[in-house]
């Protein structure tokens, strides 16, 4: 008799069959869920792919680029359908509405830059499309995500996925151990989304060739002001751009127009050296403009902290970490001062341009891929 009779663990992490771990795959309708969902069949796994309806896909059916369109929703049960397993469309639409859209409209008039798309997987899918996958008697759920769970001495850590152009990490900060212990991500491996591509097509899938989604699934071609004008009319009201100062040298017609770190559009001609948006002051409807150096930011204030690291936020006064502000800027050395379990300054060993409130700052550890969390950037008043 052999010495050890547990089963080896399946690729998803479980002591048994796949046939007998079930799994609930979030089906975007994309060609990166799509591939994980038809992988998951193959190799056997009893595989549940569900679609969130996230928003009213009738309007959405003239605009492209989006997820969780009318489009996306038949594509999702398409692949469904030539792979042989059951597909379920949930109308999360009142709770997308609650909790992502409302916020993203009323922290665009207060002047932040928002990132609906973390709020999203933080109170929608890793919140809500979790329970239902429990709900399901799923043993795990499964995403398209590129990014990776990778076991460590006290469980499962979240990493950086292999390629550094995809990784999704900057938006998947918020995920907590408890959901970590309960989410894969198949695709954080790969070396490119043509690897994916390649799969998509040995596979068979119609969504092979399928164009990635570019803009936030609510916004249209990207134009946030006309999304936050029809969600809170009355909300581009005109008003003055000002120097720090407070002179005025023009004027704009509405707030919401404009970001920090703008420098197009400005309307403000005939200076010797450009400006940029350096401030927004909604209650004012002042635009405050600026020369570039004003947008230099050293220490940057983080609330909502979500710590995945080693021990306790707490344990230390100050941790050499590496941040990163913007998903399309690689982390940078930083320091990391907690003032509670929840709130942090971070000191940047150099200053970073455009640093916004509304935006996410993201928690690295310097010397691996992991990710120790993160918190969201504020005023700090």
């Amino acid at each position: 008799m052999a010495l050890d009779d547990t089963p080896a663990l399946n690729s998803l992490g479980f002591a048994k069959p796949p046939s007998e771990t079930r799994v609930v795959v979030a089906m975007s309708g994309g060609v990166d869920s799509s591939v994980v969902a038809a992988m998951l069949a193959e190799e056997g796994y009893d595989v549940v792919g569900v679609t969130l309806q996230l928003y009213d896909h009738g309007a959405a059916l003239a605009k492209k680029g989006a997820c969780c369109a009318g489009v996306d929703i038949h594509d999702a049960r398409r692949v469904a359908e030539e792979m042989g397993f059951p597909h379920y469309v949930l109308d999360y639409e009142n709770i997308f509405q609650d909790a992502v859209i409302d916020e993203f409209a009323d922290s665009y008039l207060a002047g932040a830059t928002p990132v609906p798309c973390i709020r999203c997987n933080e109170r929608v899918k890793f919140k809500d499309l979790l329970e239902t996958a429990k709900d399901l008697d799923a043993d795990c759920m499964a995403t398209g995500h590129y990014i990776q769970r990778v076991m460590g001495e006290r469980g499962p850590e979240l990493h950086s996925a292999a390629d550094a152009n995809r990784d999704q990490s900057y938006f998947l900060f918020s995920t907590t151990a408890e959901q970590l212990d309960y989410l894969r991500f198949p695709l954080g491996h790969l070396p490119s989304k043509d690897a994916t591509r390649a799969l998509a097509a040995k596979y068979g899938l119609a969504v092979a060739d399928k164009p990635d989604s570019q803009d936030i699934c609510f916004v249209p071609n990207g134009n946030y002001a006309s999304v936050i004008e029809k969600l809170r009319p009355g909300a581009a009201e005109a008003g003055d751009i000002v120097d720090t100062d407070g002179n005025v040298l023009g004027h704009h017609n509405g707030v919401i127009h404009y970001t920090i770190g703008q420098r197009r559009g400005l309307g403000i001609g005939g200076l010797a050296d450009p400006l940029y948006v350096v401030r927004l002051d909604v209650d004012k409807k002042h635009v405050i403009v600026g020369p570039k150096e004003l947008l230099s930011t050293r220490t940057i204030p983080v609330r909502e902290i979500n710590w995945i690291g080693e021990g306790d936020l707490m344990d230390m006064k100050e941790r050499e970490i590496a941040v990163r502000v913007r998903s399309t800027r690689p982390p940078r050395p930083a320091i990391l001062r907690p003032l509670s379990a929840t709130e942090a300054e971070v000191e940047l060993l150099t200053p970073e341009e455009g640093v916004s409130p509304g935006q996410a700052c993201v928690f690295y550890d310097p010397d691996s891929p992991r990710i120790f969390g993160g918190g969201w950037i504020w005023r700090g008043y």
